[in-house]
Protein backbone atom coordinates (compact mmCIF):
# COMPACT_ATOMS: atom_id res chain seq x y z
CA UNK A 1 0.00 0.00 0.00
CA UNK A 2 1.14 3.83 -0.02
CA UNK A 3 3.76 3.97 2.88
CA UNK A 4 4.36 7.70 1.38
CA UNK A 5 0.82 9.32 1.41
CA UNK A 6 0.83 7.63 5.11
CA UNK A 7 3.07 9.51 5.62
CA UNK A 8 1.80 12.92 4.39
CA UNK A 9 -1.42 12.15 6.15
CA UNK A 10 0.03 11.11 9.29
CA UNK A 11 -1.75 7.97 9.47
CA UNK A 12 -0.23 4.98 11.65
CA UNK A 13 -2.31 2.00 10.55
CA UNK A 14 -2.21 1.01 6.94
CA UNK A 15 -5.82 1.58 4.90
CA UNK A 16 -8.04 -0.69 5.13
CA UNK A 17 -7.80 -1.31 1.57
CA UNK A 18 -6.22 -1.06 -1.86
CA UNK A 19 -8.76 1.04 -2.50
CA UNK A 20 -9.42 3.03 0.26
CA UNK A 21 -5.26 4.50 -0.48
CA UNK A 22 -6.08 4.70 -4.49
CA UNK A 23 -9.04 7.35 -3.65
CA UNK A 24 -7.57 9.36 -0.59
CA UNK A 25 -4.18 9.60 -2.83
CA UNK A 26 -6.56 10.55 -5.53
CA UNK A 27 -8.13 13.22 -3.18
CA UNK A 28 -5.11 14.74 -1.93
CA UNK A 29 -3.98 15.12 -5.06
CA UNK A 30 -6.79 17.12 -6.45
CA UNK A 31 -6.87 19.44 -2.98
CA UNK A 32 -3.12 20.44 -3.40
CA UNK A 33 -4.00 21.13 -7.14
CA UNK A 34 -6.58 23.34 -6.24
CA UNK A 35 -5.06 24.74 -3.13
CA UNK A 36 -1.86 25.72 -5.59
CA UNK A 37 -4.45 26.85 -8.57
CA UNK A 38 -6.18 29.29 -6.66
CA UNK A 39 -3.03 31.49 -6.19
CA UNK A 40 -3.55 32.03 -9.78
CA UNK A 41 -6.86 32.96 -10.35
CA UNK A 42 -6.29 35.31 -6.58
CA UNK A 43 -4.41 37.33 -8.83
CA UNK A 44 -7.56 38.24 -11.04
CA UNK A 45 -9.92 38.33 -8.14
CA UNK A 46 -11.59 34.69 -9.05
CA UNK A 47 -12.25 31.87 -7.40
CA UNK A 48 -11.59 28.93 -9.33
CA UNK A 49 -14.97 28.04 -9.78
CA UNK A 50 -15.12 31.67 -11.97
CA UNK A 51 -12.76 31.05 -13.62
CA UNK A 52 -14.23 27.61 -14.93
CA UNK A 53 -17.20 29.63 -16.05
CA UNK A 54 -15.23 32.49 -17.52
CA UNK A 55 -13.94 29.58 -19.71
CA UNK A 56 -17.34 27.46 -20.34
CA UNK A 57 -18.21 31.06 -21.66
CA UNK A 58 -15.36 31.47 -24.08
CA UNK A 59 -16.34 28.01 -25.47
CA UNK A 60 -19.74 28.32 -25.65
CA UNK A 61 -18.32 31.24 -28.27
CA UNK A 62 -21.21 34.09 -29.45
CA UNK A 63 -24.14 32.06 -29.15
CA UNK A 64 -23.90 32.19 -25.11
CA UNK A 65 -25.02 29.10 -22.54
CA UNK A 66 -28.19 29.02 -20.30
CA UNK A 67 -27.38 28.93 -16.75
CA UNK A 68 -28.48 25.23 -16.20
CA UNK A 69 -26.17 23.74 -18.87
CA UNK A 70 -23.31 25.87 -17.56
CA UNK A 71 -24.11 24.10 -14.23
CA UNK A 72 -23.80 21.29 -16.20
CA UNK A 73 -20.34 21.88 -17.43
CA UNK A 74 -18.75 22.80 -14.02
CA UNK A 75 -16.09 20.56 -12.64
CA UNK A 76 -16.83 21.67 -8.83
CA UNK A 77 -21.02 21.86 -8.89
CA UNK A 78 -21.62 25.29 -7.38
CA UNK A 79 -25.62 25.12 -6.27
CA UNK A 80 -25.10 29.02 -6.49
CA UNK A 81 -24.41 29.49 -9.89
CA UNK A 82 -26.73 32.48 -10.08
CA UNK A 83 -24.93 34.23 -7.74
CA UNK A 84 -21.97 33.68 -9.05
CA UNK A 85 -23.02 34.79 -12.70
CA UNK A 86 -24.51 37.78 -10.64
CA UNK A 87 -20.61 38.79 -9.15
CA UNK A 88 -19.06 38.06 -12.73
CA UNK A 89 -21.61 40.20 -14.53
CA UNK A 90 -21.34 43.51 -11.57
CA UNK A 91 -17.66 43.13 -12.66
CA UNK A 92 -18.14 43.38 -16.83
CA UNK A 93 -17.14 39.88 -17.50
CA UNK A 94 -19.84 38.68 -18.68
CA UNK A 95 -23.66 39.33 -19.69
CA UNK A 96 -26.90 37.88 -19.90
CA UNK A 97 -30.03 38.57 -21.82
CA UNK A 98 -33.19 36.69 -22.15
CA UNK A 99 -34.20 34.66 -24.35
CA UNK A 100 -36.85 35.94 -27.28
CA UNK A 101 -37.75 33.12 -28.49
CA UNK A 102 -38.36 31.52 -24.68
CA UNK A 103 -38.61 34.33 -22.26
CA UNK A 104 -37.58 31.32 -19.32
CA UNK A 105 -34.25 31.11 -20.97
CA UNK A 106 -31.64 33.12 -19.96
CA UNK A 107 -28.44 32.79 -21.45
CA UNK A 108 -25.05 34.19 -20.35
CA UNK A 109 -22.29 35.43 -22.42
CA UNK A 110 -18.42 36.27 -21.74
CA UNK A 111 -17.57 39.81 -22.74
CA UNK A 112 -14.15 41.18 -24.03
CA UNK A 113 -13.19 42.23 -20.50
CA UNK A 114 -14.18 38.47 -19.51
CA UNK A 115 -11.96 37.22 -22.42
CA UNK A 116 -9.10 39.87 -21.67
CA UNK A 117 -8.79 38.36 -18.16
CA UNK A 118 -8.80 34.71 -19.49
CA UNK A 119 -6.10 35.69 -21.92
CA UNK A 120 -4.18 37.23 -18.84
CA UNK A 121 -4.68 33.93 -17.45
CA UNK A 122 -3.92 31.59 -20.32
CA UNK A 123 -0.03 31.12 -19.78
CA UNK A 124 0.14 31.19 -16.36
CA UNK A 125 -2.37 28.34 -15.96
CA UNK A 126 -0.88 26.59 -18.88
CA UNK A 127 2.69 26.81 -16.96
CA UNK A 128 1.00 25.70 -13.30
CA UNK A 129 -0.15 22.73 -15.64
CA UNK A 130 3.20 22.02 -17.32
CA UNK A 131 5.32 22.03 -13.35
CA UNK A 132 2.16 19.98 -11.55
CA UNK A 133 3.07 17.39 -14.22
CA UNK A 134 6.51 17.55 -14.84
CA UNK A 135 7.36 14.51 -13.19
CA UNK A 136 5.34 12.55 -15.66
CA UNK A 137 6.58 11.54 -18.78
CA UNK A 138 3.72 11.63 -21.95
CA UNK A 139 2.94 8.08 -21.63
CA UNK A 140 2.01 8.20 -18.35
CA UNK A 141 0.13 11.49 -18.65
CA UNK A 142 -1.88 9.61 -21.09
CA UNK A 143 -2.14 5.90 -18.05
CA UNK A 144 -3.26 8.43 -15.71
CA UNK A 145 -6.10 10.39 -18.07
CA UNK A 146 -7.01 6.55 -18.88
CA UNK A 147 -7.00 4.91 -15.55
CA UNK A 148 -9.37 7.99 -14.02
CA UNK A 149 -11.73 7.99 -16.96
CA UNK A 150 -11.90 4.17 -16.03
CA UNK A 151 -12.55 4.89 -12.20
CA UNK A 152 -15.34 7.89 -13.32
CA UNK A 153 -16.73 5.50 -15.93
CA UNK A 154 -17.09 3.08 -12.96
CA UNK A 155 -19.16 5.72 -11.17
CA UNK A 156 -20.98 6.42 -13.76
CA UNK A 157 -22.14 2.37 -14.36
CA UNK A 158 -23.45 2.45 -10.58
CA UNK A 159 -25.66 5.20 -11.65
CA UNK A 160 -23.56 7.51 -9.15
CA UNK A 161 -23.65 11.19 -10.37
CA UNK A 162 -20.07 12.53 -11.88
Amino acid sequence: MSVALQKELQQTKPFASLEEAAYLSVLVTAERFKTNASHIFKQKDLTAAQYNVLRILRGAGEDGISCTAISGRMITRDSDITRMLDRLEARGLISRRRQADDRRVVKAFITEAGLGVLSELDGPVGTFNQDQMADLSEKELRTLIKLLEKARGGMANKGEKI
